[in-house]
């Protein structure tokens, strides 16, 4: 798989998990109803298909990349919708997930 085909995954994946989550977030706490609820969870069933098209066969594996880019994207996903304002701690903290990303996705491995 190349790179680019794994991160639009990752960016895919982000955007149905973060926002499936925010959906129900503001059904539930803001108060918006049932509909938005529902486009919560269907966006979060998207994410659970998504993260399958991965090429790697490894669940941990591909999980435990996700997550260092729901870090970053919950942290861009926090300014855009809700003028979430980051300081550096925030920045330097996504851009260590970032970095485990690429190191879990694309480091060299030996064919077993």
């Amino acid at each position: 798989m190349s790179v680019a085909r794994a991160l639009a995954l990752f960016i895919i994946a982000a955007v149905a998990e973060i926002g499936g989550a925010w959906l129900i977030w503001q059904g539930v706490r803001e108060h918006r109803g049932v509909a938005w609820i529902g486009a919560g969870i269907a966006a979060l069933a998207a994410f659970g298909f998504v993260a399958t098209l991965q090429d790697d066969n490894n669940f941990g594996r591909i999980l435990a990349a996700y997550g260092g880019i729901f870090v970053a994207g919950s942290l861009a996903w926090g300014i855009v919708m809700d003028g979430f304002k980051p300081d550096r701690y925030d920045y330097v903290g996504a851009t260590i997930c970032l970095v485990g990303v690429a190191v879990i996705m694309f480091a060299p491995r030996a064919a077993v």
